[in-house]
């Protein structure tokens, strides 16, 4: 791969740092503890704030995710991703198109493409994807959608699917459902409120990637 991020840099544990307002953490604190505990992914998701934030939140996490080598990933903006000198960019269905980013961003950006149905998984595997992420696999609250639980029967097609592409589950995920996730074929797990609403994000992040570790592990042999 001639991006910044190899496969093995996408799988694991994601953590998005979101700046919903109702969160107890706000984006810096979620990612200094997705670093702090383990994750191998960190996504800034920024929904609320103007753009000279959500690029100082970027440039702030940027060098927290390098002390600890984490994955950066900046959700929607390649432009931001590109300024912050991130890893990667999510894009979702109503966001640019992976194919339609301008070459500096294909060259340096490894690519991240939300699904949510059979079909758009499908679709994106005609796309210049690094990974695709699936869900949600629960239902979930941290954001808007008009797409219900899709379950793991589905995630599970969807991972066979889209292989040799990393597929990340997201959407109502938690320690107890860790081991399922996995099981199903998911080379990642994407969580949001499990740490931004913790008490302790940080334990909370230790207890997740650990999971994630030992469900894998368990997967493989």
């Amino acid at each position: 791969m001639t991006r910044c991020a190899s496969s093995a840099a996408l799988k694991g544990l994601h953590v998005l740092a979101d700046d919903d307002p109702s969160w107890p953490h706000d984006p810096v604190t979620q990612a200094r503890a997705a670093c702090a505990g383990g994750a191998q992914v960190l996504q800034l998701r920024v929904k609320c704030a103007g753009d000279a934030q959500f690029l100082a939140w970027a440039r702030e996490i940027r060098s927290l995710t390098r002390q600890h080598d984490v994955t950066f990933v900046v959700n929607d903006r390649f432009d931001i991703a590109l300024a912050s000198q991130a890893d990667g960019v999510h894009l979702g269905q109503d966001d640019l198109s992976p194919a339609a980013l301008p070459p500096d961003a294909k060259a340096r950006l490894a690519v991240g493409f939300s699904t949510h149905t059979l079909e758009q998984a499908r679709r994106a595997c005609g796309e210049p994807v690094d990974y695709v992420a699936f869900g949600p696999v629960f239902g979930t609250t941290s954001k808007t959608t008009a797409y219900t639980a899709r379950g793991l029967d589905q995630l599970a097609r969807v991972a066979a699917l889209v292989a040799p592409r990393p597929l990340v589950a997201i959407g109502g995920i938690d320690a107890g459902q860790i081991a399922e996730v996995i099981g199903a074929g998911a080379a990642g797990v994407a969580v949001v409120s499990a740490v931004a609403g913790a008490g302790d994000p940080v334990s909370a992040v230790r207890e997740l990637a650990a999971l994630v570790v030992q469900a894998c592990e368990a997967r493989s042999r």
